[in-house]
């Protein structure tokens, strides 16, 4: 790894540390609205798999020390084994997806980065409302009432916007020779 990637992979582990502090509580769920779920696509759908996860990687790891990375602030170990704890560990998962699936056609259309974004937030909305589930005591319908449904709408924007984003950014990368594409 060269230290344009670092740099790189860096930015966008910020970004998601910003876009965590954009949170709106609600009352009916544990789980607050954030842009965290945007800055995980726009990370993975730009850098791709290796660089994208390891963002987030770098995301999760920042905020386990105990910097206020994670959403309203918070921070620690804790933050990871607590209720909104699956939607952390989620953020890597799905950056490798959305990655994986970004690099699979190079340079990826639109169609396909907006693909590959859904199919990201689906796994960070699964492992999410599976630690919501369990650590909550939930059943499975309650977490997904409480920590998937209401944030269908808002994500369903994030990825139409984003992909438009992460697309047009990605390709002037590759065009540029400012990404090496794996």
């Amino acid at each position: 790894m060269n230290t344009k990637e670092m740099i790189a992979a860096a930015m966008f582990a910020a970004l998601t540390a910003i876009f965590a502090q954009i949170s709106i509580p609600l009352p009916f769920s544990p789980v607050p609205i954030t842009l965290q779920v945007l800055a995980v696509c726009l990370a993975a759908a730009i850098l791709g798999s290796k660089l994208g996860t390891l963002s987030q990687l770098l995301y999760v790891a920042i905020g386990a020390i105990g910097l206020p990375v994670f959403a309203a602030g918070t921070s620690g170990i804790q933050a990871i084994i607590g209720p909104r704890g699956g939607y952390i560990i989620g953020f890597v998962l799905g950056a490798f997806v959305i990655g994986k699936i970004v690099e699979r056609k190079s340079p990826p259309t639109l169609p396909v980065t907006m693909a590959a974004m859904l199919a990201g937030v689906i796994v960070i909305y699964f492992a999410g409302m599976l630690q919501l589930s369990v650590v909550t005591g939930m059943d499975l319908k309650a977490a997904f009432l409480a920590g998937v449904a209401p944030f269908v709408g808002m994500d369903v924007i994030k990825i139409a916007l984003g992909s438009y984003v992460a697309y047009s950014v990605r390709n002037v990368l590759i065009r540029q020779n400012l990404l090496t594409v794996r």
